[in-house]
């Protein structure tokens, strides 16, 4: 049985839910456990702080988990990166007071800087004798309660730096998403393989849709043009030998217009439904 680790509060945790249970995995976070065993998939599951999961796998005590790629840098966690997710997307930026005159990164290396990240401002700065103020959360009130002189923090909008007299200055220090990560060595386990291939199967059926369409003959390599699928397009014989039915994966965010094409063509019965998860 692995064990695997997963955010147990925070912006990752709904999809991280959404994402196993689409996948096949039963993780059911109670008030009484912080652990949960599906064993159906020989799976016990640990919901942990996100920024805790990176030492968890580091250590090799957790055989893989989910979480924020902000948190794994920090600490430089030799976690393995098995797969890119598609949520928890951020940028991880430094932020001065709006009166403030400081108009580049640089002037920040012998400032005072809150922040959760102070192994990634460290880098990114160059300076290890760095005066980094740790903080674990609201790093945004710092400034204002003159504990810091700016602050480097996850941004999604911006919204709530602009709320406490902030703006941002300069490029991201770094970029980040949730992804599937792995303990050293464990990344190629049968258990761990076949998760990946879930996941990697819902995220194809996140991007892809299946459209189904009659055409006659005449136009039937035009359409087919239009709709090639992964290797090749479906093609099926009618009752009517000049008319054939065809079936394709095509890319969601082209379905619509697709569909017009097809229509202008001189398909008929166009149809296009979902996937729910695939293996290609």
């Amino acid at each position: 049985m692995i064990k695997m680790a997963l955010p147990n509060k925070g912006q990752l945790f709904d999809p991280t839910i959404e994402l196993l249970k689409a996948c096949g995995y039963k993780a059911r976070k109670s008030r009484k456990s912080l652990s949960c065993i599906d064993t159906a998939n020989n799976t016990e599951f640990y919901f942990l702080r996100p920024s805790d999961i990176p030492m968890y796998l580091g250590e090799g005590i957790i055989d893989c988990g989910i979480t924020g790629m902000d948190f794994c840098a920090d600490i430089n966690s030799p976690a393995e990166k098995i797969l890119d997710l598609h949520y928890g997307h951020s940028r991880l930026c430094a932020a001065i007071p709006n009166d403030s005159a400081i108009k580049e990164l640089d002037e920040l290396k012998d400032k005072r800087i809150a922040t959760s990240f102070g192994g990634i401002t460290r880098r990114f700065f160059k300076q290890d004798a760095m005066k980094i103020i740790p903080l674990e959360g609201a790093v945004e009130i710092s400034v204002n309660l003159g504990v810091a002189d700016a602050v480097v923090d996850v941004v999604e909008t911006g919204s709530t730096l602009k709320q406490s007299g902030l703006r941002i200055i300069g490029e991201p220090l770094f970029h980040s998403n949730a992804a599937l990560l792995a303990r050293p060595g464990r990344a190629e386990t049968i258990e761990v393989q076949r998760l990946k291939k879930r996941i990697q199967g819902y995220l194809v059926a996140l991007k892809y849709m299946m459209v189904e369409y009659d055409a006659p003959k005449e136009i039937l390599d035009q359409a087919c043009l239009l709709t090639p699928g992964i290797e090749s397009p479906t093609i099926s014989t009618l009752q009517d030998k000049n008319w054939f039915a065809v079936k394709a994966m095509i890319q969601k965010k082209e379905a619509n217009y697709i569909m017009d094409e097809l229509a202008d063509l001189g398909c008929k019965g166009i149809f296009l439904t979902r996937i729910e998860s695939a293996r290609i």
